[in-house]
């Protein structure tokens, strides 16, 4: 498949802003405007008076050797969210084109759509939660130009059909998005190496979750080159900040702790599962393969405000689509849990 024949004309057609950052890191930098004297903050020797590289080649090429994917084919973005929302611009025009979400599913793929005057198209998830291929490929229009899939999935937590996505892929003439912000509490590799070889399809992940990071914004992408250096193309010149490049850089060299807690999540999943599971007041306990766990009750509202109450947050999902009395409780600490666990047994 030919990705450029899915792109909007003008972006096609556009120009980038060339900043000072991308031909010069280093001298005796007089060519950005920056302040030469420092900053007024202690910045540790990160160098935050100047611009940082807006290439992120620092980033990509420690990101590179650990995951195993070419720098090529690698993009670093505020956030998974700024990935959605520039994937939407470059292929979509506003008023034309229509994108397919597969509901109940993380919702700001629709809120980055609504923004930029794109239509949304829902096709729905089977009782199961899966994938329904059939009803995705009778939706699929010659405006439609992407397609988002989130695995595993959020809110219902569970893996989506990686063969049913690849056919997908194959089949559908459009770009095939896979939201893979959980998949480190799943016991699978991803489709991040499938991304090199389908042509359209890419794979966003975050440093958001597993690494601790949601403070930082920080998500990546894999995808082939021709929508990697479109990504490029069309970000903010400096879309990532040093503070944010440091910190990822950091955690990059902290992988065992990453993977620690990463283990004590998906242990304490499992505790809190069979604890929900053994509950008889509640209806329904979905299987986790995220750091949430999505459960049932007659009256959430109810549930959910003498949890909030007891001083513990959790979400209310009661009113997505298809996903009527559930609520959301991420997995903590030990403690966090089993206090959760004391008060939902209390108002149940």
């Amino acid at each position: 498949m030919n990705i450029l024949n899915l792109v909007r004309k003008n972006i096609l057609e556009l120009k980038p802003y060339t900043s000072a950052r991308q031909s010069h890191l280093n001298g005796i930098l007089l060519d950005a405007n920056e302040n030469s004297y420092g900053s007024v903050i202690d910045d540790q020797g990160i160098g935050i008076n100047r611009y940082p590289d807006p290439y992120q080649n620092s980033l990509r090429n420690a990101l590179s050797k650990v995951i195993n994917i070419p720098v090529e084919n690698l993009f670093f973005g505020v956030g998974s969210d700024e990935i959605i929302d520039l994937l939407i611009r470059i292929f979509c025009v506003p008023g034309k084109d229509n994108i397919i979400v597969c509901e109940p599913t993380y919702g700001v793929y629709k809120v980055s759509a609504d923004i930029n005057d794109v239509e949304v198209i829902n096709a729905p998830l089977t009782n199961d939660y899966q994938l329904d291929i059939k009803e995705i490929k009778n939706k699929i229009t010659e405006k439609t130009k992407i397609i988002f899939l989130c695995s595993p999935n959020n809110p219902t937590s569970n893996l989506l059909d990686k063969d049913e996505i690849k056919d997908l892929a194959k089949d559908a003439n459009a770009i095939v998005v896979v939201d893979e912000a959980y998949i480190d509490f799943a016991n699978t590799k991803g489709m991040i190496y499938d991304a090199i070889s389908i042509s359209n399809l890419l794979v966003m992940r975050t440093f958001s979750k597993a690494w601790g990071l949601a403070g930082v914004r920080c998500g990546y992408s894999v995808a082939n080159t021709n929508i990697t250096e479109l990504l490029f193309k069309v970000k903010a010149p400096y879309n990532l900040n040093k503070l944010t490049i440091n910190a990822v850089l950091e955690s990059l060299e902290n992988i065992k702790l990453k993977e620690i807690y990463t283990g004590n999540i998906i242990s304490e999943r499992e505790r809190v599962y069979k604890v929900l599971k053994g509950n008889k007041h509640v209806i329904n306990v979905l299987k986790s393969d995220s750091n949430f766990i999505s459960f049932k009750v007659e009256d959430p509202k109810k549930v959910f405000n003498y949890i909030e109450n007891a001083g513990i947050i959790i979400r209310d999902r009661s009113n997505q689509f298809n996903f009527t009395g559930y609520l959301r409780v991420t997995i903590g600490t030990e403690d966090e849990n089993s206090l959760f666990l004391q008060k939902l047994e209390e108002i149940l």
